[in-house]
This record gives structure tokens, sequence and C-alpha cells, in this order.
């Protein structure tokens, strides 16, 4: 099997706050291929992040295949809320966590990166957020319903749109996304499933002006549960990898690693012409229109099912 080789390649992921999630996944995979890794993480929680990680806090999942840690060469203080400084509130400037993290913008980490390293040729969006995620669509106030989308949706197309004259030729973009976008997910409430749709048309809208612009790929993963911090803050993250596991065509748990080497490939040359897609990485359910665990199916289409399996 051919190999991924991206040495001397540089990938900016954005979203990274911890040692679980899919970004983090996608930085090993991307490093273990080669590439050198800058990460942008929400501002807050940099003192945090940075602090676990000395104190080797995050030591056995840096682990890589090849039996180094994961290293990244600088980590960026970043709130993809805001474009520009101006844009910032004077409530979030005088905000401590904010004050000991200066520059934090989309613009000025994009400027910082141009300074610090000069080119990039990967971008890895690996951010969501909805203040009002567990209020129902009809209880999500109008502030809480554009939150979702400018954390979740735009703030890939800001990404994006300032790292596009820093990327390199043959360059690759990517985010993550979830079936919500087109399925009812009762419980994924305060906008994120339209935050989610938003992200998808993007993709492919973005696909085509990158690509003129810059050549750039732009792609999206729509990744199927995963038992993340960010995920757990939901409250029913368990049973959906349950119901996931018993509906889905293969009955596993998905790993963060399934969705990283699938990320791998769409980031690399060998998906040269591969863009506006969005790759679903669920174990198939995506496919399905009947949830065979139902209470509502008879025990004889339950022995269907049953027999076929064995079969």
């Amino acid at each position: 099997m051919q190999k991924i080789d991206l040495t001397g390649k540089r990938a900016f992921i954005a979203g990274i706050g911890d040692d679980q999630g899919y970004g983090w996944a996608i930085a090993k995979a991307l490093a273990e291929a080669g590439a050198e890794i800058l990460i942008g993480t929400w501002t807050p929680i940099v003192k945090i992040f940075t602090t676990s990680w000395k104190n080797g806090k995050f030591d056995e999942s840096r682990k890589l295949k090849n039996g180094k840690l994961l290293e990244y060469a600088k980590l960026y203080s970043l709130d993809a809320n805001f474009d520009y400084p101006q844009d910032v509130p004077q409530e979030i400037k005088e905000n401590k966590r904010y004050q000991d993290t200066p520059g934090y913008t989309i613009s000025e980490v994009v400027a910082h990166v141009e300074k610090d390293f000069g080119k990039i040729d990967i971008l890895v969006h690996s951010l969501a957020n909805a203040p009002e995620v567990k209020k129902s669509l009809l209880e999500t106030s109008r502030s809480g319903y554009l939150a979702a989308l400018s954390s979740s949706s735009y703030s890939f197309v800001s990404l994006l749109k300032h790292f596009g004259p820093i990327l390199n030729g043959g360059s690759a973009a990517l985010s993550l996304t979830y079936i919500a976008s087109e399925r009812v997910i009762p419980g994924y409430g305060g906008g994120m499933s339209s935050a989610k749709a938003a992200l998808e048309s993007d993709t492919r809208t973005l696909a085509w002006e990158a690509g003129r612009k810059w050549g750039t790929r732009v792609n999206a993963i729509s990744a199927g549960p995963l038992r993340s911090r960010a995920a757990k803050a939901i409250g029913f993250i368990d049973k959906m990898i349950e119901y996931f596991k018993a509906n889905a065509p293969l009955t596993r748990e998905l790993e963060a690693e399934d969705v990283a080497e699938a990320a791998l490939f769409l980031l690399s040359p060998m998906a040269c012409a591969v863009t506006g897609t969005v790759l679903y990485v669920d174990n198939g359910m995506h496919a399905m229109g009947l949830a065979v665990d139902s209470p509502t199916l008879t025990s004889e289409e339950k022995s269907s099912e049953t027999a076929l399996h064995s079969s």
C-alpha cells in the first residue's frame, strides 16, 4: 500500500483544546505522516491546555505509532468568533483570560502564522460551539442561534478567507460536520443542526471559490458520535453511541482514529482530485432509514434481520 508522506508540509488545526476529540486525532495522523503541526486553541483555555501539556497529562495520548510523541511547532490563542480586533466587545477585552493572550482574532492569528512560518499547506477546522445547544430549536434565542452559526460555520469561512493568501499550491482545507445537518437528532439543539447544514453548503461553495482562487481543495467529514469532552456537554452522547452501534451497518464503536485516517487521505496529495465533498465516516449510519432496534418491529422482522446477519 502506498504510504502517505507529508514531510515538509505544515498544518494549522483550529479547535484543539485537550487530548480528546477529532482535532487531536487528526493532528496525530498528520504528524505521523511527517507534517509540522500548528495549533489554534480557544483563548479561555489556552493556559489550561499548555499547563496540562507541560505537566505530562497528555503524554500517553501523544504517543505516535513510531514511538515518538506528538509535538507542535507553535500554539496560537484563537477565538474564531472574531475576525478583527475591533470586533471584540469591551467586556471580552477586559476579561483576564483574554488580556493574558493578545492577538487572538482570526486576522491577527493568521498574521502571526505568516510572520512565524510564511505559508501553510493544510487547514483543519475542528470548531463547534452553541451556547444554547441543550435547548430545542423552537426555544433557541436569536442570539443563541447566530452564536452557533458564528462559532461553528462562519468561522471556517473566515479562517479560509484569511489563510488563503498564505496557502501553498496544492493545499487542502477540511471541516468536521455531523448528520444532524440533514436528519433530525432530537436534543442536538441551539442552532447546531443549522450550523452544520450551513457548513456543508459552504464546503461546496468554498471548494469552487478557493479552488479557483488559490488551487485549494475544500472537503468535510460527517463523523459519527464520539465520547469527547465537548460531546459530553450535550448530555446524551452515550445513548447516541449505543444507538449508532445498534443500528449502523457496522456494529462497532467509532474511534477518533477512524476519522483521522479519512482526514489524512483527504488532506494528502492522494486526494488531489477530491473537493467539495462531504465524506461520511460513521460506520454507515447515514445510509439507514430504519432503526432496527425499534420496539415497534415485530419479532418476526427481528428474526429475519438476525438470520440475515448470521448468513
